[in-house]
């Protein structure tokens, strides 16, 4: 997340006293490195390969790519995945077909798992620019996330 986005991102994070991970070297040799305060946040591409074409993502492509998203989170071993916008949630909830079916304002607000690993649903930043209004919405979900990392 970057620009406006990157900065309301930063600015939730904060209100929280967490911090984006920072990555030292660049490229492929670019490695996440602990930042003050103790809480810290690794972010990812829910999708790690594109589709062709420039086409949206659709759940077949988060199938497909499945693989790298899983061996990442294997060696990130994160406490808590806050997973914000529509193809974050098509990544963590592929398995679960009856909930990918309802409207992100049904798949918010509430813990679910990916691999054991505790797992909320949120509005991406570049949606919350667009609609203000569902920033409490989002509040309250980065609240539930620290919660569930509260108790991990």
């Amino acid at each position: 997340f970057v620009g406006d986005a990157g900065v309301l991102l930063d600015n939730m994070l904060a209100a929280l006293g967490v911090q984006r991970l920072a990555l030292q070297g660049q490229g492929a040799d670019a490695e996440p490195v602990p930042t003050e305060p103790a809480h810290s946040a690794y972010l990812s591409h829910a999708l790690q390969c594109r589709p062709p074409t420039g086409r949206s993502p659709q759940l077949a492509d988060v199938s497909v790519c499945r693989a790298f998203l899983e061996r990442e989170i294997a060696l990130v071993r994160p406490k808590v995945i806050l997973a914000m916008g529509r193809l974050a949630a098509l990544a963590v909830l592929s398995d679960q077909p009856a909930l990918l079916a309802q409207p992100m304002g049904k798949q918010r607000g509430t813990l679910h798992r990916f691999q054991g690993i505790p797992v909320v649903i949120t509005y991406s930043p570049y949606y919350l620019l667009r609609n203000s209004a569902e920033k409490a919405k989002a509040w309250l979900d980065l609240n539930l996330a620290a919660d569930a990392l509260e108790s991990v």
